[in-house]
């Protein structure tokens, strides 16, 4: 009979590499969802104060995973004249 020491939860390199890797695929799906819904808020400002919005612009502002980027965008949605115009000072690709 052999003796096996191990016992789940006492951090196995095995078990490390999971939940570290569990652990970043939790934070990138929570990126990309609160991108999501700040580019719903970014063309729900758009909407209120009644700018056009082509296929575009609304393709480009849902697509982007970028947190950062789709806050700047909510940012600007309140003074911007044209949709097309949330994306001065920025990179070109979303």
């Amino acid at each position: 009979m052999s003796f096996v020491n191990y016992f789940p939860g006492r951090g196995t390199l095995l078990e490390r590499t999971f939940l570290e890797g569990e652990a970043k695929g939790e934070a990138r799906g929570e990126a990309r969802g609160e991108a999501r819904g700040e580019a719903k808020g970014v063309l729900r400002v758009l909407d209120v104060r009644g700018i056009a919005v082509s296929d575009d612009v609304r393709e480009r502002v849902t697509s982007c995973t970028d947190p950062v980027r789709v806050s700047e965008w909510l940012d600007r949605a309140g003074t911007v004249e044209r949709a097309e115009d949330l994306f001065c000072d920025t990179p070109e690709n979303p």
